[in-house]
């Protein structure tokens, strides 16, 4: 154990018999210990070097040169009155290894060397350095020459002084370079094998297309036929940026390749979409108000918001102000089957001047049908809005999104999430299909929507859209209707000629009230034309002669029984059945409240598909009359001596709504009072507990329902007052109508005034 003058080395190692000059003043000193240091941590064994002569390098800088001799572990450390510092050291030179165990691991050591220096093309006189160095300890000690061995792993070949464990760490480490020096030279070796083959197969298409042009082939190449596509189809920079972009991938993977016909499938949905066309829109409102007229009955709010529409086109056109994007319109027609909502949209493109196309959303589950499928799935297309534009050919069409009321969810998405987008004005046009992956500008397209039933429509949704109800029609618009519209349709399509067949007025009364109580005219169609295919047949067979008059024993003959009664006389002859007024998925309709009661405690049963709220108005109807049985003239023992059963026929109909409180309530009291009610009378409204009538929607369907059942009275709340302005005047003529603020009004004009009426 003796004392060495200790020089610290940063991020430098040197090992046994290295030979290094380095600037440190070792004064008189004869043999120092070099110390690897990383920052302020001392490695745990240096090399003991032996002082030799003093050095000029460059700079002017004096120097020393030492000579590395063997590893030394280091002990105490002191420093002397100059500040420096002294280290007892524990000297332990190499040695001998065991034999057996050092020949092994040498020979494998110098076999990985020699591997390493051939991938590396190194100097032939490197490998003869290493193959003269006899000594185990001396030959592992080369493994921290390397210059991609890092600074802790010299450190540990320093510190490792037992020479069979340093020579398998250095045997280690020098697996690892070789291993990632393979696994270079391997991807350097695809990599020019894979560009040589592009190379190739670049210079053999270009011979094959020189060869063609020799042997006088006009026919351009695939490529060239993509460019003058792409330079003609007036694509935004973008959009043409990303095709040029796929036609340099295709044109370098060449038509062999299983990835070509996925790029050309995407250039050709991209050139499908026409960027630069353009239909002329007409904004002419006077004409778009004829197209309309001859093709639909009523429906004057719709016509009039197409007018409106236009005139601000064309006031805006005229005066040279911008389109502003957030001025779009997203019109909804919300209402029952068969009342023109599709049909209209066909003729707001007519009127504009535009291509229409109709995209059916009913049932739809997949985002990915409005968004687009993106490319990495197999056969992966855009989504419906790029094909809707593909079949218009212009980017300005009217399309027609139906049923969006019928719009599914699951776990492929929301597909009402995606519409959002696009049927919001104020971004649309930066609209982007996963499939395409480029802008869209949707702005331009005249977006008409369809519902049923607006409840089934997710509010952030709704609130995009500009909703216009269609309520329905009444009996002389389906007549209008009929004669103008469908009658010549059917008799076109049964083959007839105008000169061989007509229909009397009355028998088209007798087809609308009889056989076709409904919102729409579709049933109405369909029953017309049953009527035209008995004539047609007869016509054929001879068995009736042109001209034929369709009166109402043909009508009979064809369609069998009459289907709907006026049946409110017979079903409130008795007390305890009131008629309410509802409207469901198919328009305004007629529904029956029956109340019986008996035996019992007081229990309320309710049968008939009932949902919650009308559960709870059934609840409300009872509480008040029992709260006023002394001023409805009944005992109050009956309520706690009979049960009450409410029924609403149509079971198997699931039924809900705020609007029946005032019927259930009005059919106890005709129950509990033996007071019928009025026959004539319909009725619709919501109650409170304190029997106050509140106000409720859908009044114009309710009223036409009203209508077609043949009641001439309607009761409705007093604040629903104003909607009676939507009701046709034809309808508000024939019906009286009884605007109520509470329940005693509704029995005083309701219930019937029997002065023998047989209460429960």
């Amino acid at each position: 154990m003796r004392d060495l003058l200790l020089i610290p080395l940063d991020d430098i190692v040197v090992f046994p018999t290295m030979t290094v000059t380095l600037p440190v003043d070792v004064g008189d000193a004869a043999e120092v210990l070099l110390v690897p240091r990383h920052g302020t941590d001392y490695a745990a064994v240096g090399t003991v070097a032996a002082v030799g002569e003093a050095a000029t390098i460059p700079g002017g800088v004096r120097a020393v040169v030492l000579h590395g001799r063997h590893r030394a572990v280091l002990g105490a450390a002191r420093t002397d009155i100059n500040g420096r510092l002294f280290v007892d050291v524990d000297e332990r030179p190499d040695e001998e290894p065991a034999p057996k165990a050092a020949e092994a691991l040498t020979r494998e050591y110098r076999a990985v060397v020699a591997e390493i220096l051939d991938l590396r093309g190194a100097d032939e006189r490197i490998g003869n350095f290493l193959r003269a160095i006899a000594e185990p300890g001396a030959l592992a000690d080369t493994c921290g020459y390397a210059p991609d061995v890092s600074f802790d792993e010299r450190v540990r070949l320093l510190e490792t002084v037992d020479v069979v464990e340093r020579l398998t760490l250095a045997l280690a480490l020098q697996r690892d370079r070789l291993t990632e020096l393979q696994m270079r030279e391997k991807v350097r070796h695809e990599v020019e094998s894979d560009a040589n083959r592009q190379q190739r197969e670049y210079v053999l298409r270009k011979q094959l297309e020189s060869i063609r042009k020799e042997l006088g082939d006009d026919d351009a190449t695939v490529v060239d036929e993509y460019r003058t596509q792409i330079d003609a189809a007036g694509m935004p920079d973008d959009v043409r940026t990303q095709a040029e972009r796929e036609l340099a991938r295709f044109e370098k993977v060449g038509e062999s390749s299983p990835e070509s016909q996925v790029i050309r499938t995407y250039l050709d949905w991209l050139l499908a979409v026409p960027w630069s066309s353009h239909s002329e829109e007409r904004l002419d409102p006077a004409l778009a108000r004829e197209v309309l007229d001859a093709d639909h009955a009523g429906l004057e709010d719709v016509k009039e918001r197409i007018v409106e529409y236009l005139a601000v086109r064309k006031l805006r056109s005229e005066r040279g102000i911008a389109d502003d994007r957030r001025s779009g319109a997203i019109l909804t027609f919300v209402g029952p089957p068969g009342v023109g909502k599709t049909s209209i949209g066909e003729s707001i493109a007519r009127a504009l001047g535009r291509e229409f196309v109709r995209m059916s959303l009913g049932g739809v589950r997949d985002e990915a049908e409005i968004r687009g499928h993106r490319r990495t799935y197999v056969g992966a297309l855009p989504g419906r809005l790029v094909r809707a534009l593909r079949d218009a050919g212009t980017m300005n069409p009217v399309i027609l999104l139906d049923e969006v009321d019928k719009l599914g969810a699951d776990w492929r998405g929301d597909p009402s999430s995606a519409l959002l987008e696009v049927l919001d004005p104020a971004q649309n046009h930066t609209f982007r299909d996963h499939y395409l992956d480029v802008e869209l500008d949707l702005s331009q397209v005249f977006f008409v929507a369809t519902a049923n039933a607006l409840e089934n429509v997710p509010g952030p949704l709704r609130d995009r859209m500009e909703l216009i109800p269609f309520d329905g029609y009444t009996a002389m618009e389906k007549t209008d209707i009929a004669r103008e519209y469908l009658w010549p349709r059917q008799r076109e399509r049964n083959g007839l000629r105008e000169d061989e067949v007509a229909i009397t007025d009355t028998a088209l009364q007798l087809v609308i009230d009889e056989y076709t109580r409904e919102a729409g005219v579709r049933n109405l169609e369909r029953e017309l034309g049953k009527i035209l295919r008995k004539t047609a047949t007869g016509v054929v067979a001879g068995d009736a002669t042109p001209p034929v008059v369709v009166d109402e024993q043909r009508v009979r003959g064809a369609l069998g029984r009459q289907r709907f009664f006026h049946e409110a006389a017979e079903r409130t002859a008795v007390p305890g059945v009131a008629t309410g007024l509802a409207v469901t998925g198919t328009g305004g309709d007629v529904l029956f409240v029956e109340v019986s009661s008996h035996k019992g405690s007081g229990d309320v049963i309710l049968t008939g598909q009932l949902g919650d709220v009308m559960k709870e108005s059934a609840q409300i109807a009872l509480s008040y009359v029992r709260s006023h049985a002394e001023r409805l003239g009944i005992r109050e023992d009956l309520f706690d001596t009979r049960a009450f059963h409410i029924h609403v026929p149509a079971g198997a109909i699931p039924k809900d709504g705020p609007s029946a409180g005032v019927t259930m309530a009005t059919a106890l009291a005709s129950l509990l009072t033996g007071r019928p009610v009025r026959h004539t009378v319909g009725m619709t409204g919501e109650i409170t507990l304190q029997g106050r009538v509140l106000p409720i929607g859908g009044l114009k369907q309710k009223v036409l329902a009203a209508h077609a059942a043949g009641l001439t009275d309607v009761l409705l709340p007093e604040r629903n007052r104003g909607d009676l302005d939507d009701v046709p005047d034809d309808v508000r003529e024939q019906l009286t109508f009884h605007p109520v603020m509470s329940l005693d009004e509704v029995f005083d004009v309701a219930l019937e005034k029997v002065r023998d009426a047989v209460p429960v």
